[in-house]
C-alpha cells in the first residue's frame, strides 16, 4: 500500500509510504498499542507533577521547532505559513495550560455526604484515575494542534495515547511522534501509526484500547461512535459543523465583516468552525453584501510559503470538484453570485474566494457542511427567524452572533443549538474553555477541565472508621 503526501499549492508528491494492508497493518498496529498498554501501566503511576515535566520539556520543543513544523504543515495541506506558524503556537498553549492547571482538576475532591451515620462515616472524596491507551483519530485540516488537545490532557491524566492521523498528513504525523521523542518521553507515551483504515477499526475493538477520541466527518463519527458502542468503549466525537453567522440590525457591520471574512475565509474555510451560513436581518443585507465583499476582495490568494497569502490552496482536487459541484446547485436554484465561484487555473488545488447570497433551504450548500472557501448569505425577516434559521441544521457546534446589546446578545445565544457561542467576536478552540458540539457536531468535549476528564474513572470512594485526609496527587 503506497501513501502519497502531496503539496496541494503544486500538486507535486513530497514523499510516499509505502506501509502495509489488510490482517498485517493490524497486526502491527495492534503490537503499537501493546506496547503503549505497558508504559501505561508505569506512566500512570507518576505523580501528575511528574508527568507534567515531560510536557513542559514538549512545550520547548515546539517553540525550538516552530519554523520547520510550520513549513512541514504548510507543505502538506496547504495552510498559509502564518496560520501554520500560529497552530504550533496554540500547541504550546495547550501544554503552558495544563502544565499550569493538571494538578488542580486531577486533585481528590473531598464530598459531604448526608447518606450514612456521619459518626461511622470518616470521609467521601472523588479521584480521577487514567483510562488506558486513548486511541486518537484526527483530520488533516489543523494536523498539529488536533493531535495535541486530544494527547496533552490525555497524557496529563497518566493515559498513553496511539495517533491514527489522517492519510492525507503522514509527515506531520511522524513528526509529532519525534516531539515526544525529543522531549525525552519514555517510549511508547505517544506512538504515531500510519496505516489503511480497516486498522482503526480494528484497534477500537482491541482490548489495549480503552477509549476513542475521533475528529472528522459526521459519517466517519458515527461509524467510530458504533464500534465502539459495540464494544462498550468510552468515545468522544468532534464532528462538523455548519456553524451560523447572525448579524442584528444594531450590530457594527464594518466590524461584522471583518470577522465574517476571517471567520470564512481563514485555511481555505476548511475548519469545523468557521462560520459557513451568514443569516442577515434583511434591512441591512445589501450593505452588508457590499461591505463583505469590498473586504472578501482585499484577502490575497497564492502561494501559501509566502507570508503575504491568505488563501492557500484547498487539501485535494477531491475537496475542489466537490466544492464546485455545491456551488454549481446553488446557482442552478437560483443564488446569486456575488463574488468569485470558480477554481483557479495552474498549478495546485485553488479556488476563488466564493459569496453566494439569496440561499434556500433545498440547495446543498444550506443543508451540507462546505468545506472551502464559499461563504452563503441568507435573509431573515426578523430576529426570531434569524435563530430559527440558524437551529434549522442537522449540525451543532459553533455560532456568532452579531449585535450592539451584548446583553440581548446572551439571551438570544441560550436558544442556539450548539456547543459554543460568540458574540461580537469570533469561534475558537481556546485551551480554558470545553471545546465540542450536539445534534450531528458530535458529543464530549476537548480542552478545559472538562476534556482532561473526559479520558479518566471518576471514581467514588467511601472510607469507614478514620479520620485521615485523602492525599493529593
Amino acid at each position: 500500500m503506497i501513501i502519497q503526501s502531496v503539496n496541494p499549492s503544486t500538486g507535486a508528491i513530497n514523499k510516499e509510504f509505502e506501509t502495509v494492508s489488510g490482517a498485517e497493518a493490524i497486526k502491527e498496529a495492534k503490537a503499537v498499542a501493546k506496547e503503549c498498554r505497558k508504559a501505561f501501566k508505569k506512566w500512570r503511576k507518576l505523580k501528575v507533577a511528574e508527568r507534567l515535566e515531560y510536557i513542559g520539556k514538549l512545550a520547548e520543543v515546539l517553540r525550538k521547532n516552530k519554523s520547520e513544523y510550520a513549513q512541514l504543515i504548510t507543505k502538506e495541506m496547504g495552510k498559509p505559513i502564518k496560520d501554520s506558524e500560529h497552530e504550533i503556537d496554540r500547541c504550546v498553549e495547550i501544554c503552558d495550560y495544563y502544565i499550569s492547571k493538571a494538578v488542580e482538576f486531577l486533585k481528590d475532591e473531598l464530598v459531604q455526604t448526608g447518606n450514612v451515620t456521619p459518626s461511622a462515616l470518616a470521609k467521601s472524596y472523588i479521584t480521577f484515575e487514567p483510562l488506558g491507551v486513548i486511541l486518537a483519530i484526527k483530520p488533516w485540516n489543523y494536523p498539529f494542534s488536533q493531535a495535541f488537545r486530544t494527547a496533552i490532557p490525555a497524557i496529563a491524566a497518566g493515559n498513553t495515547v496511539v495517533l491514527r492521523h489522517s492519510n492525507v498528513v503522514p509527515q506531520c504525523a511522524l513528526a509529532i511522534e519525534q516531539t515526544f521523542v525529543e522531549a525525552g518521553f519514555p517510549e511508547n507515551i505517544f506512538r504515531s501509526i500510519i496505516t489503511d483504515y480497516g486498522s482503526a477499526a480494528a484497534l477500537i475493538r482491541s482490548r489495549q484500547i480503552a477509549a476513542v477520541s475521533f475528529t472528522g466527518s459526521t459519517e466517519a463519527g458515527a461509524k467510530v461512535s458504533a464500534i465502539a458502542g459495540k464494544y462498550v468503549k468510552k468515545c468522544v466525537l468532534e464532528l462538523g459543523g455548519s456553524d451560523p453567522f447572525i448579524v442584528f440590525k444594531d450590530a457594527d457591520l464594518n466590524k461584522a465583516c471583518e470577522a465574517a471574512v476571517e471567520s470564512r475565509f481563514k485555511n481555505a474555510g476548511q475548519s469545523c468552525i468557521a462560520s459557513k451560513r451568514f443569516i442577515i436581518v434583511e434591512e441591512k443585507l445589501a450593505e452588508f453584501e457590499r461591505i463583505l465583499i469590498e473586504k472578501a476582495q482585499k484577502y490575497v490568494v497564492g502561494d501559501p510559503a509566502s507570508s503575504n497569502t491568505q488563501i492557500g490552496p484547498l487539501v485535494r482536487e477531491e475537496q475542489r470538484k466537490l466544492i464546485e459541484e455545491q456551488v454549481a446547485d446553488a446557482l442552478s436554484k437560483g443564488a446569486r453570485l456575488l463574488m468569485g465561484g470558480k477554481r483557479i487555473e495552474g498549478n495546485g488545488f485553488f479556488y476563488m474566494p466564493t459569496i453566494l447570497s439569496g440561499i434556500k433551504p433545498n440547495m446543498r450548500v444550506f443543508k451540507e457542511e462546505v468545506f472551502g472557501p464559499v461563504a452563503t448569505i441568507i435573509a431573515a425577516k426578523t430576529d426570531s427567524q434569524a435563530i430559527s434559521i440558524a437551529n434549522k441544521t442537522d449540525y451543532g457546534l459553533g455560532a456568532i452572533i452579531w449585535t450592539s446589546n451584548p446583553k440581548r446578545g446572551e439571551k438570544l445565544a441560550k436558544r442556539l443549538e450548539v456547543g459554543l457561542v460568540s458574540i461580537n467576536g469570533k469561534v475558537s478552540a481556546d485551551p480554558t474553555m470545553p471545546f465540542g458540539g450536539v445534534k450531528k457536531s458530535g458529543f464530549g468535549r476537548e480542552l478545559s477541565h472538562y476534556g482532561l476528564k473526559e479520558f479518566v474513572n471518576i471514581k467514588s470512594v467511601k472510607v469507614f472508621g478514620l479520620e485521615t485526609k485523602p492525599e493529593n496527587k
